[in-house]
């Protein structure tokens, strides 16, 4: 959701032309139920050429980073700059289903307010960072109780295709820069290496103190290393 990069994206506009966007299926962007990284790309490109800008620097963190990366496969030629955010082109295991059952099971629609909904999600999520992150997925009903913004059933229909590899058409010479969190799990040494094959022209950042969500958790930090991917002429 384009929510997750508000003050990211507020920052980075004192220097740059930012656009952010929520993706199919999740905050107020069309559902759909095709979720697949084509698809995801050929919104991306849909939108981008609602602009005038030849070629624009492409940042996505995660499923962002990830259809980041399929977008320069499919249209190498209008990316200048290539940012993934925590995130590796590889297959990854499992970890989310707790997540969508609680999204299915979880009468949203019948709790009166946002502690309440915090409390019934923390069967499936004790994390409160997690939860509260996760939450920004409901929103309030006129008539009371809350309702999903996400599309969760095409979310668990293509969940695999979502967490699985991503495949390449081509190698690309495009500056691109991986950011890691130096306490996430999702990028290793052995994962840069295969990068490389693809996008031969990337170097990785890790941050330190951050996990999955670097630009929530070290914001500061995330913004200096963004300008200077973008700044560098290299």
């Amino acid at each position: 959701m384009l929510d997750n990069w508000h003050n990211i994206a507020q920052n980075l506009a004192e220097n740059f032309f930012v656009i952010t966007y929520d993706a199919r299926n999740h905050g107020k962007s069309f559902h759909d139920d095709d979720a697949s990284y084509e698809a995801m790309a050929r919104d991306l490109k849909n939108l981008s050429d609602k602009f005038d800008h030849e070629t624009f620097n492409l940042i996505g963190h995660s499923m962002g980073g990830k259809t980041a990366m399929k977008f320069v496969d499919i249209y190498p030629s209008v990316v200048s700059k290539l940012i993934v955010v925590d995130i590796a082109p590889k297959a990854y295991k499992a970890s989310h289903t707790a997540f969508i059952q609680a999204f299915k099971e979880i009468p949203f629609d019948r709790i009166a307010n946002r502690k309440d909904a915090d409390l019934a999600f923390s069967e499936y999520a004790k994390d409160v960072a997690i939860r509260q992150f996760l939450l920004k997925n409901i929103e309030s009903r006129p008539e009371g109780g809350y309702q999903l913004k996400i599309n969760i059933d095409a979310i668990e229909s293509h969940y695999h295709e979502i967490i699985g590899g991503i495949e390449f058409s081509n190698r690309h010479n495009l500056p691109s820069t991986f950011i890691a969190g130096g306490k996430s799990h999702y990028i290793n040494e052995n994962d840069f290496e295969n990068i490389k094959n693809t996008f031969t022209n990337a170097k990785l950042i890790t941050i330190d103190n951050a996990g999955h969500w670097v630009h929530a958790e070290q914001p500061q930090a995330f913004i200096q290393a963004i300008k200077t991917c973008l700044i560098d002429t290299k």
